[in-house]
């Protein structure tokens, strides 16, 4: 059994039914206007990044040092959250990381990653294909389209959370041709959408595009909402 929330954004948690393995994906909360909790009120065990922009890192760092999560990232934002006195696992493209009840794989994404007010550079983008509950969810982060996600739905996936918001990553289109290329996961999720008004987008829009051309569902969930794969 795996419950998935939509915190908002990007932001999700992951929960397998044990309490001690909660997991959170781009744990962008305070300053979310999306976001239904506060960063205070989750408690991870594990947190998964995709990159370094401050609307997926987000509370990490707060999170990390109050609850003693494990964060996995990509190698050099891993290096720059320890600095910030965290517990990092670094891992790149193609790598697999164990974490408490499941794993991580990290996949290429095609975007930008940078972090501070200094814009460093911690390190490229990364999709997440996350084995978790006995389901298979890909995490596509901030992406465009790209022709290998074609190797990534061979995978198996349960389910795809995909970002429609356009202008900083696919729009509803090229999404809905990232479904047909996973090879049509039974739920597809879309996120980074109606956050900010730069990337307002309709999900049933979305919806009804995927639907009339793959075998997938798509559910659009409310910043606060949950649901079972």
């Amino acid at each position: 059994m795996l419950k998935l929330t939509y915190i908002g954004h990007s932001a999700f948690a992951l929960d397998n039914g044990d309490p001690a393995q909660h997991v959170l994906v781009d744990p962008f909360i305070t300053g979310n206007p999306a976001a239904t909790v506060a960063a205070d009120d989750v408690a991870p065990r594990t947190i998964l990044l995709t990159h370094g922009h401050g609307d997926h890192v987000g509370d990490t760092v707060a999170i990390a040092k109050r609850t003693g999560a494990k964060v996995v990232a990509i190698a050099e934002l891993a290096g720059w959250l320890e600095s910030e006195g965290v517990e990092a696992h670094a891992a790149n493209h193609g790598g697999t990381v164990a974490f408490e009840g499941g794993t991580v794989k990290l996949t290429p994404a095609w975007h930008s990653s940078s972090y501070g007010p200094d814009w460093k550079a911690p390190g490229v983008p990364a999709g997440l294909i996350v084995r978790f509950g006995g389901k298979t969810v890909y995490f596509a982060g901030d992406t465009c389209l790209f022709g290998d996600m074609r190797l990534i739905g061979e995978a198996g996936l349960d389910a795809a959370v995909l970002p429609i918001g356009d202008n900083f990553t696919m729009g509803i289109d090229d999404a809905a041709r990232a479904v047909e290329f996973l090879g049509s996961p039974g739920i597809v999720i879309p996120c980074h959408y109606d956050t900010f008004p730069l990337i307002k987008q309709d999900p049933e829009a979305f919806r009804t595009k995927v639907e009339s051309t793959t075998t997938s569902k798509v559910r659009a969930l409310a910043p606060g909402e949950s649901m079972e794969l």
